[in-house]
């Protein structure tokens, strides 16, 4: 995954950036770059009915992902 880019926005006015709710539970969305001219959207279920928990999994995961990118 070193050569893909992530498209990850941080807007601080926008505590559920990247966030939606589909009939309940939580889910993330964001855009990696797996090439120059490739593009593909992610989403993924965050498995969890809670606004709070979602953000702190959300974090979690792009943390993740970034540290997996520098590598």
């Amino acid at each position: 995954m070193s050569s893909t880019v992530l498209a990850i926005r941080n807007e601080t006015g926008n505590k559920n950036h990247h966030l939606w709710n589909n009939n309940g539970t939580w889910f993330v969305h964001y855009t990696i770059y797996p090439s120059g001219v490739t593009k593909q959207r992610v989403r993924k279920s965050l498995k969890t009915k809670s606004e709070q928990e979602a953000r702190e999994r959300r974090d979690m995961l792009f943390t993740d992902l970034r540290a997996s990118v520098r590598r």
